[in-house]
């Protein structure tokens, strides 16, 4: 290959399907580290170009065309992912091949593979500080609602594990609806809600149905002041297609919001919206692809190759200023140190940020040294 040829990476996001909210806004965060790498001129003087294509929501795609990417493409990074069950079909692919993905969307934990960089948050960063914000400010008793795949089983488990370290503590239900669920179909389990009342409702329902889980809460006339729900996955993108007043009260944990304020993400706002328009809605997940690109890219220059051998020495206990604060690869699992944050939806549809770590959290995937408690930094209450 000459030394000026582009440098070339994989990238899966959804741009159709149930899930492709949340694929288009890792896009746009994908694009836009791209287009300010090659403006700030590539990648050792050659141009990063990203081989996309749309696996449709459908794991079977991811898999499909993650190969094509490395057998046809001749790839060596692929970039992409939400759902879990997307990351699981892809990573036998990468594995066979000894090629490297980045996975930018926060999980269940309990996974390590050699050939993936996790960016997203593991539950020690997210799922941990949630339990112990619900369970300090409303109570123990909850109602549990997911999506019917892996990461929300997971995740309820996890958080049942949490939720029963807390005195007087429940689990008043469980139940795991289709992808494309509708508003009725949730609104049959609002019943159940209204006949136990819980203290709060943590939802793992992720796509284009968290709208319809949010409508029949709102129109079964529940207060999100009482009984509020509480996600790690309902984001900005999800706000903007239910609406701010259906939204309004309801706590998601995450490392970042986009009322984070600070320079960087400043800047990164002001950049998005100057290439994509007003209408684009950076979320968590907009924030770790934006911010993965520039891991890789940051490598690169050091190792001078995509080559995941000659990447991994200078990605491992690398550090990057991103939007939600200075983040680290963790060199012992691949997972990266992040920032908890407990955000409430306020009436503009964005989060008023409740309580954050004012330091990153060490990733901790299989929950070996957590506790209920536990931010691992100290804590800045900015509203309760």
């Amino acid at each position: 290959m000459a030394h000026n040829d582009p440098v070339r990476v994989g990238v899966l996001y959804s741009a159709t399907g149930m899930t492709s909210t949340i694929g288009q806004s890792q896009w746009q965060g994908t694009k836009l580290a791209i287009d300010e790498i090659n403006e700030a001129g590539g990648l050792l003087g050659r141009e990063l170009v990203a081989v996309c294509y749309d696996p449709a929501s459908k794991p079977s795609c991811y898999a499909e065309q993650a190969e094509r990417l490395i057998v046809q493409d001749r790839v060596n990074v692929i970039f992409g992912g939400y759902m879990s069950s997307s990351r699981k079909a892809v990573i036998p692919i990468v594995e066979k091949w000894n090629k490297l993905l980045f996975y930018p969307t926060l999980y269940e934990g309990f996974e390590f593979s050699g050939n993936v960089i996790y960016t997203g948050a593991a539950p020690n960063q997210n799922s941990v500080q949630l339990a112990h914000f619900m369970t300090s400010n409303f109570g123990a008793r909850v109602y549990m609602i997911g999506s019917d795949y892996i990461y929300p089983y997971e995740s309820n488990r996890i958080m049942r594990e949490l939720v029963m370290q807390h005195p007087d503590s429940k689990v008043l239900g469980e139940h795991y609806l289709p992808l494309d669920a509708s508003e009725s179909d949730y609104s049959r389990i609002m019943q159940d809600i209204r006949d136990k009342q819980p203290d709060f409702i943590f939802s793992t329902v992720v796509g284009d149905s968290t709208a319809n889980l949010y409508r029949a809460y709102a129109n079964a006339g529940f207060n999100p002041q009482t009984m509020p729900i509480a996600s790690l996955t309902t984001s900005e993108a999800e706000i903007a297609q239910m609406g701010a007043e259906i939204a309004c009260g309801h706590f998601t944990a995450a490392p970042y919001f986009q009322s984070i304020e600070s320079d960087v993400n400043a800047r990164c706002l002001a950049s998005l919206r100057k290439r994509f328009g007003a209408d684009c809605h950076p979320n968590l997940c907009w924030e770790a692809a934006y911010s993965q690109m520039y891991l890789f890219a940051n490598a690169y220059r050091q190792s001078a190759s995509d080559a995941i051998g000659d990447l991994l020495p200078y990605l491992l206990g690398s550090e990057l200023d991103a939007p939600q604060g200075r983040i680290k690869v963790d060199p012992n699992n691949h997972h990266t140190w992040l920032y908890p944050r407990i955000g409430r939806i306020n009436a503009d549809g964005e989060f008023t940020i409740v309580r954050q770590a004012t330091r990153p959290v060490s990733p901790d995937p299989y929950l070996v040294t957590h506790s209920l408690g536990d931010w691992t930094a100290k804590l800045d209450t900015l509203e309760t």
